[in-house]
């Protein structure tokens, strides 16, 4: 899988836990960006994440990735 393939996925993730089909994401995007991406989404989302990947992050990485970007890269790395 490709970061661009990962990248769809994570929009239609985002847009599941969000609750927003419209929410528009870029590598750049952060929780301060988006509205309802507080610390319980958090977890929700890197939950999500988890398992639509079939991954597991470290309780650090939870923490450190801030953006769709760093998300995507992690991603992309532990899938290859």
């Amino acid at each position: 899988m490709n970061k661009t393939d990962i990248f769809i996925k994570l929009k239609e993730i985002f847009a599941t836990v969000f609750k927003d089909s419209k929410l528009e994401l870029t590598e750049k995007t952060t929780a301060s960006d988006v509205d309802k991406w507080d610390s319980l989404n958090h977890v929700v989302l890197f939950n999500t994440i988890e398992k639509s990947f079939n991954i597991q992050f470290e309780f650090d990485d939870m923490l450190e990735l801030n953006s769709v970007g760093e998300i995507c890269d992690n991603i992309f790395e532990k899938l290859n």
